[in-house]
């Protein structure tokens, strides 16, 4: 059975196995690069917020509710949601978790991480997701660089590193390359780019900002709407 990664635009990204269909900060609605909208979305069994912006938050409550999927994100920011109506069974651990801890839904296993950058509920979060075939990938969130990235390289074997590249709100492409060193991840998909004219990066200068700075990892460009298979 095959896994696959699809990119919507901006930071959403859905991941799919045998088992369960993932959504990261799903923001389609208003989302001009969005392939599809929330209401196409028919299935979820996660739901990852890394923070509160609007671009990040997006539909995540209409998904959870209409799909039942299930709320993975920091205390503070699952309980704005549930002040907003979000039913209490469909947050993870009940109330949410916290930086450095893990929770485990039918065999994935997420662990938060921190990420630099600004929000209202909680603090800005990344996730280091590994499923249950053994891939695992890391969503950095919105995000600068960050020296113990490399931390996240030594404890785990990325196998997959999604980085803000747009630059402005976020790391650019020179310094997402470096995080790319290390985080010592196999694969590395830039995100974050080409949403709005301020973050009209070209992905490409990411690809050869790797060759300069991590020439072991290889870059993926992928367009709103792509897929790719997840092989170990």
């Amino acid at each position: 059975m095959a896994y696959f990664l699809t990119w919507h635009g901006h930071a959403n990204f859905e991941i799919t196995t045998p088992q369960q269909t993932i959504f990261i900060d799903p923001w389609f609605s208003g989302n001009p690069k969005a392939d599809m909208t929330a209401q196409q979305v028919t299935k979820a069994d996660l739901v990852l917020l890394t923070h509160d912006h609007d671009d990040h938050l997006g539909d995540a409550l209409d998904l959870c509710m209409r799909t039942r999927a299930q709320l993975v994100a920091q205390v503070e920011l699952a309980g704005s949601l549930l002040k907003k109506g979000l039913d209490q069974d469909l947050v993870v651990n009940g109330i949410g978790y916290n930086i450095g801890g893990t929770v485990e839904v039918q065999g994935t296993r997420i662990t938060m991480t921190q990420a630099f950058h600004s929000c209202e509920a909680g603090t800005p979060v990344g996730f280091i997701i590994e499923l249950d075939n053994g891939f695992t990938l890391y969503h950095a969130g919105d995000t600068g660089i960050f020296g113990d990235m490399s931390i996240w390289g030594e404890l785990y074997s990325l196998d997959l590193a999604m980085l803000p590249t747009g630059g402005v709100f976020t790391m650019d492409a020179r310094q997402a390359a470096k995080a790319c060193s290390l985080l010592k991840c196999r694969q590395a998909v830039p995100m974050h780019w080409g949403t709005f004219p301020s973050l009209d990066a070209d992905p490409e200068q990411f690809s050869q900002q790797i060759r300069q700075l991590a020439p072991s990892t290889c870059p993926i460009i992928m367009q709103p709407g792509e897929k790719i298979e997840l092989v170990p």
